[in-house]
């Protein structure tokens, strides 16, 4: 069977003393390059999402252990830390921003997790278009979508994609659900604004079988090394949790 391995990041770079209780928000520098080395070690073929939407469509064929990465939040620490490792390596990535908190902070977090870090503004959300990676939306406000009413949810979906859209002059197909969550009416939301894939926190390989707006992903946390990261490639690629679909 056709299965797309998708990774979900946040943050790149060095992180001293961080709680392990946020782990799944960091990924070590040295790390995250050690990881990049493995995947070419290991045979696996870094995708854009936009080929593995194609693919898992069957519209073309998909490379051997085709993997696609995944960056939420957009943070600055990605164009500062991560962009070069992957530029290096020639491997593509989607980034996703929340459009309402453009050069501010993750201020979602303040009070209730890690202290807000500092999120790319519009000239360097455009240059990191400009050295060929994806942007895609990561909603509006970084609402829990699954607890939002259905006017709520379809403008988290739909006016981010229009103000993104707006800033880097170029189409927005690929939205994220915020913390994963997601419901029927979320998925509906985002066919209705015109997004190609959807992606949530369902650990999982991504397979035919799957709602392009409802695709699983598997997280790179703090503490996984290229050992661990390749364990969570081998393994764990039937979701336990019903997926949800249109």
């Amino acid at each position: 069977m056709t299965q797309v391995q998708i990774l979900m990041y946040h943050r790149v770079g060095h992180f001293p003393g961080r709680v392990k209780a946020h782990g799944a928000l960091y990924c070590h520098l040295p790390r995250f390059r050690a990881q990049m080395k493995m995947f070419r070690v290991l045979g696996y073929s870094v995708i854009s999402l936009d080929d593995a939407a194609a693919g898992l469509r069957g519209e073309i064929a998909l490379p051997p252990r085709p993997l696609v990465l995944t960056f939420d939040d957009a943070y600055v620490d990605f164009l500062a830390n991560a962009a070069p490792v992957l530029k290096a390596h020639g491997y593509p990535a989607t980034v996703y921003a929340v459009s309402g908190l453009i050069g501010t902070t993750s201020s979602w977090d303040a009070g209730v997790g890690p202290e807000p870090a500092p999120l790319m503004n519009a000239a360097q959300l455009r240059e990191v278009q400009d050295m060929g990676f994806t942007i895609g939306s990561h909603s509006k406000s970084h609402l829990r979508l699954a607890q939002q009413e259905d006017a709520c949810i379809a403008a988290e979906t739909r006016d981010s994609k229009t103000a993104l859209e707006d800033l880097l002059g170029r189409r927005v197909d690929h939205f994220c659900y915020p913390y994963g969550s997601h419901d029927l009416r979320a998925v509906q939301a985002a066919a209705a604004a015109g997004y190609v894939t959807g992606t949530t926190c369902v650990r999982a390989a991504a397979t035919p079988a799957e709602d392009l707006l409802a695709l699983p992903r598997k997280a790179v946390s703090r503490g996984d090394d290229v050992f661990g990261v390749a364990w969570k490639l081998l393994t764990k690629n039937v979701a336990k949790e019903p997926q949800v679909r249109r």
